[in-house]
């Protein structure tokens, strides 16, 4: 028994002083609000999005409404940096990275940033931060100012960039959409820039890495995402997917395919 005893204590004793980063911690555990988007591989540029919620951090994950049909980057997706760092991510040597450029959507798990849209405040009842977009709102793409991967307000920053995206567009793809913390803790340069969820062109139409769907969906999204719950985007090939939902307690997705979308690809949206 005394043996037994030694033998817990020493077990104990060294998990105890393990590193923080050995530990596998949960990057869920403070969140009861996800959006999980799959895809059938990295090089689709098509996927399928859930919503899932629960009570508490200990209670199951429960579905909120039915599958929504969007669209990724026209090269499919790349490993990016979010709230999992790069060597927690279920990955594989040969998997892709998210770079600057490469029209890939980043896939890992991510914090959801700001709200935004054309309308001078958001619609009543969403209770995400909210920009009102103008003719001076700007997303930086170039990886060489001290703005880079930042949605600021030109008029009130003394620019530096050479390149960057006008957020109030001719078209209806940003009336309503919300940033993917993507690339933001720390930024990196050319690891991508300018990561959304906004309306779609349509059905297989991609961006270049963006998460795209109808407006009625980027909509009913807004509507339900609430910050008190620190709501996640979870996101990746469904094959990874599988890979990481014991170890980050991820819900179990029913009859999980990627979206078969029909229709050709058009004109795309922007997003690094």
């Amino acid at each position: 028994m005394k043996r037994s005893l030694c033998l817990l204590g020493v077990v104990v004793w060294i998990a105890a002083t393990l590193p923080a980063q050995a530990r596998q911690p949960d990057p869920l555990a403070d969140t009861t609000e996800i959006i999980v988007v799959t895809t059938p591989g990295w090089d689709s540029p098509e996927g399928t999005l859930r919503r899932y919620e629960r009570r508490t951090r200990h209670d199951r994950w429960k579905a909120v409404g039915g599958p929504i049909a969007v669209t990724v980057g026209k090269n499919g997706l790349g490993w990016g940096s979010g709230v999992v760092s790069v060597d927690e991510l279920p990955r594989d040597a040969a998997d892709p990275d998210k770079k600057e450029g490469d029209g890939k959507a980043p896939a890992g798990i991510f914090r959801l940033g700001k709200a935004f849209g054309y309308a001078a405040q958001s619609q009543p009842g969403w209770k995400m931060p909210y920009t009102s977009l103008t003719s001076e709102v700007e997303c930086v793409d170039d990886s060489s100012s001290r703005f880079y991967n930042k949605v600021v307000d030109r008029g009130t920053v003394s620019p530096d960039w050479h390149s960057s995206e006008q957020m109030l567009r001719s078209d209806e793809l940003y009336r309503w959409g919300i940033v993917v913390e993507h690339n933001t803790d720390p930024v990196v340069a050319v690891h991508g820039s300018c990561i959304f969820m906004h309306i779609w062109r349509g059905p297989g139409q991609a961006t270049v890495g963006c998460t795209a769907m109808p407006q009625a969906e980027i909509e009913s999204l807004l509507g339900w995402l609430d910050p008190a719950r620190t709501p996640l985007l979870v996101q990746m090939p469904l094959q990874q997917y599988k890979s990481a939902r014991k170890q980050w307690h991820l819900p179990g997705l029913p009859n999980a395919r990627g979206s078969k979308n029909s229709g050709s690809r058009g004109a795309e949206s922007r997003g690094k």
